[in-house]
Parts: C-alpha cells; sequence; structure tokens
C-alpha cells in the first residue's frame, strides 16, 4: 500500500472533521516546524462525557498514523498518561476499535475512534487490565477511583 493512500485519507478525514465534529473535541496535524501540517501524527482533544466523573476534563491525546493506515489502526496515547484501567503507563490506549487484532475496521473515522476513547473513560473493560493500579481500584474500592478520577478531571480542565 502506497503512502499515498494513508495521506490520501488522513487529508479527508481533516476535511469532514471540520465540517463536522463533536462539541468539546479538537483534532489536527501536528506542524511539522516548517510550517506545514504533519498528516501522519495527530494531537487530539476529549472532553469528559456530562454527568460522568470525567467532566469538566479534557484529555489530550496523541494519534500516530503509519504508512499502512487506514489496513492498520492509528496509535493512539493520552499525554500525559492517564490513571485508567485501560491505559497503559506509556499512556497508550487499550481498546478494541484500535487493535488490529480484534475491532478494528478500515471504515473506521477519526471521530468514530475519538467517541470511542470518550466512551473508554467512563465505561473501562475490566477484562482488558492495562494499568495495574487504576485495575486494581476500580476493581476493589470504587469510591477511591472515583475520587481518584474526579482529580484527573480537575487537573485536566481547561484554563
Amino acid at each position: 500500500m502506497s503512502a499515498g493512500i494513508a495521506r490520501g485519507r488522513l487529508s479527508e478525514e481533516r476535511k469532514a472533521w471540520r465540517k463536522d465534529h463533536p462539541y468539546g473535541f479538537y483534532a489536527k496535524p501536528n506542524s511539522s516546524g516548517d510550517g506545514s501540517s504533519n498528516l501522519m501524527c495527530w494531537t487530539a482533544g476529549i472532553p469528559g462525557k456530562e454527568k460522568t466523573d470525567w467532566e469538566g476534563g479534557l484529555y489530550k491525546v496523541q494519534m500516530e498514523f503509519s504508512e499502512e493506515y487506514p489496513s492498520k489502526p492509528p496509535k493512539c496515547k493520552f499525554i500525559p498518561p492517564l490513571f485508567h484501567p485501560n491505559v497503559y503507563p506509556s499512556g497508550t490506549i487499550c481498546l478494541s476499535i484500535l487493535n488490529e487484532e480484534e475491532d478494528w475496521r478500515p471504515a473506521i473515522t477519526i471521530k468514530q475512534m475519538l467517541l470511542g476513547i470518550q466512551d473508554l473513560l467512563d465505561t473501562p473493560n475490566p477484562n482488558s487490565p492495562a494499568q495495574s493500579e487504576a485495575y486494581q481500584l476500580f476493581v476493589r474500592d470504587k469510591a477511591a477511583y472515583k475520587k481518584r478520577i474526579l482529580k484527573e478531571a480537575q487537573d485536566r480542565a481547561p484554563a
């Protein structure tokens, strides 16, 4: 698969996102330093859903696309890493739609990925733990977990 396919698709995604994206979210290609955009690396912001413990926070995600996109999903990670059962200590997000071996499909859009990550925040998957401390707290002490999440949201509230 040629690099042209990945870039072409990402360029279309960029146009589609500009026309229509969920309220409170942002997503754009990083700048290459020479003023041009690097379509292969995006920075996105995901707001915590209303009426959840994540509300009020804006969670920054880096999306790295390979030349094999959309055959292969991008690597998505929280910057800085997030306290969450399905986020590795590196910040990498463990989510089936972002996993080539699981539910990834080339038709999945950036908008769908970001909405999926937003859903994951408040509905962790205990069958796919990536971070032991967050997972243990989520399973054993919901109240302490909730308190920790409220602090994450507060720490990441937009200024």
